[in-house]
């Protein structure tokens, strides 16, 4: 159990997927101008992380492992998160039309953001069983949308700010992106 709490610990606040290990900064910058766009991409980063790292645990362990095919472990890994992320595109697409339109291009996108491939190869490399894979994919998730969900309440505040004429745009975001960064970074003493 605290072995539990710990890893859950971990990967929201001390080994963020986002502001600590600087895993999927497309999404992060491009998605975060607006809250109910992020709160979107988040659930939809939540769907497809949690799946994709189950999936490609049972792929690692029952496929590359034993047919000695662990060259292949990228490729196949981008397959299964590709065909999820189409599966969470289709849903939206007829489910939840204004949202689909919101995401955009970042919907797609979700198949090469780093922070899914990246927490799918994190529970084959710490050699995580599938419980523990299923409890770190959902807090890594979490932990991806906390930080996305915080930086877009950020990010609306800046259109009633009076920004420095150098800072405004991409400027802003990437200081305030790199101050949320090294808020994080306090928790690394936790645990």
């Amino acid at each position: 159990m605290e072995n539990t709490f710990g890893l859950i610990i971990g990967a929201i606040f001390i080994n963020n997927i986002l502001l600590s290990k600087f895993l999927g900064n497309c999404p992060f910058l491009g998605v975060s101008k607006k809250m109910d766009t992020a709160i979107g991409m988040s659930a939809a980063v939540v769907f497809v992380l949690t799946l994709a790292g189950v999936i490609t645990w049972v792929v690692e362990r029952f496929v590359l492992g034993p047919f000695r095919i662990g060259y292949i472990q990228t490729l196949a890994f981008i397959l299964v998160i590709a065909t999820l992320v189409q599966f969470v595109e289709l849903f939206l697409r007829k489910a939840v039309p204004a949202l689909y339109k919101s995401l955009g291009i970042f919907l797609p996108l979700i198949t090469t953001n780093c922070a899914v491939l990246g927490t799918a190869l994190i529970n084959i490399q710490e050699e995580l069983n599938l419980l523990d894979t299923i409890i770190f994919s959902v807090a890594s998730a979490a932990g991806f949308g906390l930080a996305l969900v915080l930086f877009a309440g950020l990010r609306e505040r800046f259109e009633i700010s009076r920004i420095p004429k150098p800072l405004e745009g991409t400027g802003i975001g990437l200081v305030t992106a790199g101050l949320l960064a090294l808020s994080f970074f306090a928790f690394k003493g936790m645990i």
